[in-house]
């Protein structure tokens, strides 16, 4: 029997796991080569790892787009083989690339899906495509029955590269209407190892735990300059300023925060009175960093941030679309998961937008996995007409190459 394998293939992160599976793995699209132990930790062997200090990234994205194929293959053999244990050539297979991908990256993905790999079958396509197939009756509630997909909605899709803007009309993206900012979880990362570094200590090597740094510290705040007026006062006043604890890879692997403890206002980084835990000290990095997603124009990018941007997608529309537009706003992406996106986001447009559109926005349970869920979702309806239309057979590529695949695949 021929077996689905749906891979939201991120640049950070894949989310793979047969179509029947309930929820898929997350697994790191990345190698990882220690300092220490020099050893090669392939997509989920970093689990395994025990000193995540000064590790060497390699990435096959490059600036949201997939190079570095040498890199990916090794990592496909390692998730295909050990993670989701299938045979490819008894598999078909649904893939999301980057929006805008080149065409001769594409022709790559075809190549190496079908010659390399022999998979069956594949349809190639967005996450936001596939966000569209989610269950639309339990992000809003009862106001749209099960099954249903809303004729207008827009995705916010926030990951590692890049921050994207998608409206949707009867399930097809609005082409002219799609806008992109250029920040994402990477730049957020850059950002919060340069400004701990000049404050601080050096962390440029550190990119693995400045990550968990800023996953488990930072969140986006609704009043970013009363918020710094707090985190200039003395003592408890700081309601803001937090500890986080430094992992020492004897005892422990990964960081923790906890409340914050007096100390010198000289020492930024100290040992702690009570223990030998290192300690560094997170005041207002933890919204200024995040605040980059709504004012790009911090550090001198020349773009808008995600309110006004969503505005401007919406106003490229035809005006007949923009009240079902306002009405139905998904954040999905790994930055989605910040504390006070959602609102932050919900609060700007409602200022911005017409007082006539009711603003609706909301955000998956699990926003990462988001794009995986709605390829299951749409898989799981479609019919075997339907399923011909959209998927293109390796008979197929092999007979006309990969312009059946741009036939099929338009977006």
């Amino acid at each position: 029997m021929t077996k689905t394998l749906i891979l939201d293939n991120g640049a950070s992160t894949m989310k793979v796991g047969l179509a029947h599976h309930r929820l898929p793995k997350i697994v790191p699209n990345v190698i990882l080569r220690g300092r220490n132990d020099r050893r090669h930790y392939i997509a989920d062997q970093v689990d395994e790892c025990t000193d995540f200090s000064s590790l060497l990234y390699r990435l096959a994205f490059e600036k949201g787009y997939l190079t570095n194929w040498g890199l990916e293959r090794t990592i496909w053999d390692r998730v295909f083989k050990q993670v989701v244990k299938i045979d490819t050539k008894d598999t078909q297979l649904i893939i999301t690339e980057p929006l805008f991908n080149l065409t001769s990256i594409q022709e790559a993905y075809d190549q190496i899906i079908f010659e390399e790999y022999e998979f069956q079958s594949c349809y190639r396509t967005t996450g936001p495509q596939l966000c569209i197939y989610n269950d639309w009756y339990s992000l809003f509630g009862g106001d749209i029955q099960t099954n249903s997909i809303p004729d207008c909605a827009l995705i916010v899709d926030s990951g590692y590269s890049f921050t994207h803007i998608i409206p949707f009309f009867q399930r097809k993206p609005i082409t002219k209407a799609i806008r992109r900012i250029n920040v994402g979880g990477k730049l957020l990362t850059n950002q919060l190892k340069e400004t701990v570094s000049f404050r601080y200590y050096d962390m440029m090597e550190e990119t693995y735990i400045i990550n968990d740094v800023k996953e488990a510290s930072c969140y986006v705040s609704q009043n970013a300059m009363h918020d710094l007026d707090i985190c200039r006062l003395d003592g408890a006043k700081n309601t803001i300023v937090q500890d986080f604890v430094l992992p020492d890879f004897t005892t422990t692997t990964r960081g923790h925060v906890r409340p914050h403890q007096m100390q010198s206002k000289n020492s930024k980084i100290k040992m702690s009175t009570n223990d030998d835990d290192q300690v560094l000290v997170m005041n207002n990095e933890r919204f200024m960093i995040p605040e980059l997603l709504m004012h790009p124009s911090d550090i001198g990018m020349q773009q808008a941030g995600i309110p006004e941007t969503i505005m401007q997608s919406i106003q490229a529309c035809d005006p007949e679309l923009h009240g079902l537009l306002y009405a139905n706003i998904v954040l999905v992406g790994g930055n989605a998961k910040f504390n006070g996106y959602q609102q932050r986001i919900e609060t700007d447009l409602r200022q911005m937008a017409p007082s006539i559109f009711d603003i609706r926005v909301t955000t998956p349970i699990e926003p990462v996995i988001a794009a995986w869920m709605g390829g299951q979702r749409m898989f799981s309806n479609l019919s075997k007409s339907e399923s011909q239309q959209m998927f293109v057979t390796r008979k197929e590529y092999m007979e006309y190459g990969s312009d059946i695949c741009r036939r099929k695949f338009s977006y």
